[in-house]
């Protein structure tokens, strides 16, 4: 008769610890969520557009420069010049104006009396004249009804 061989009784090393693996796994989520977060904070704020009143424009006019802003403000009555290449106006604020000349079509809803941001800049730091490359004609009746004092023409309308 054969003699049966003794079971192996050496110890095994025990596998990972499942804390270990679980702290790792942990810590490599926390990593791509920060990077995640941090993408998305960077994106967002980098694409934030917000505008400038006429009034801000007017006080702070020697910070801004020649930089790109969005410029907003009331488009001044018998002030809207079209030309060929574009249309000259005049956007008014509660302290004063800044005249403004934009190339391109205005959109079909832009008249005096009513609230506009246009995009664009300066031609210089000493310029008085806003050189815009696009019109947006504002506001939808809840923007009027939550800021009712900003959007009023200057004959006491509300547009």
């Amino acid at each position: 008769m054969a003699v049966a061989e003794a079971p192996e009784l050496t110890p095994v090393a025990p596998p990972p610890s499942a804390s270990a693996s679980r702290r790792r796994s942990i810590l490599v989520l926390a990593v791509l969520a920060l990077a995640v977060v941090a993408l998305l904070s960077q994106g967002l704020l980098h694409n934030l557009n917000y505008f400038k009143t006429v009034d801000e424009v007017l006080a702070s006019r020697e910070s801004i420069g020649a930089s790109v802003i969005r410029l907003e403000g009331v488009v001044e009555p018998h002030s809207i010049r079209r030309s060929n290449v574009g249309t000259d106006f005049v956007v008014t604020g509660s302290k004063g104006s800044i005249p403004v000349a934009a190339v391109g079509t205005p959109p079909q809803l832009f008249q005096a009396n009513i609230p506009v941001v246009v995009v664009g800049h300066f031609a210089s730091s000493s310029s008085r004249t806003f050189l815009g490359s696009s019109i947006m004609v504002k506001h939808t009746a809840s923007y009027i009804a939550q800021y009712p004092n900003r959007v009023k023409a200057p004959n006491g309308t509300v547009r």
